[in-house]
């Protein structure tokens, strides 16, 4: 299993080819957990979450997967790890 934070997201999503099916989308994330603010979820139940059977591109997918994140998975506003 390959622990990954949130920040790494976009990278992630990158990797695969679009369009891409929301099956084929969370195949290729099984075994990638992301590590939020208060706790953790596997990549590949957090895509088969998403409403859309498919995605155009990584844009659309890290759009619906943020929406199906709650506000404290994500951190508190106005927050940022780069705030010291």
């Amino acid at each position: 299993m390959t622990e990954r934070k949130l920040t790494d997201l976009p990278d992630l999503l990158a990797t695969l080819d679009y369009p891409v099916p929301r099956a084929d989308a969370a195949a290729a994330f099984d075994g990638v957990t992301l590590l939020l603010a208060d706790g953790e979820v596997g990549l590949d139940d957090a895509v088969r979450a998403c409403p859309s059977e498919r995605f155009a591109d990584a844009g659309e997918l890290e759009s619906e997967l943020y929406g199906s994140l709650p506000t404290e998975a994500v951190g508190e506003p106005g927050q940022s790890e780069g705030d010291a």
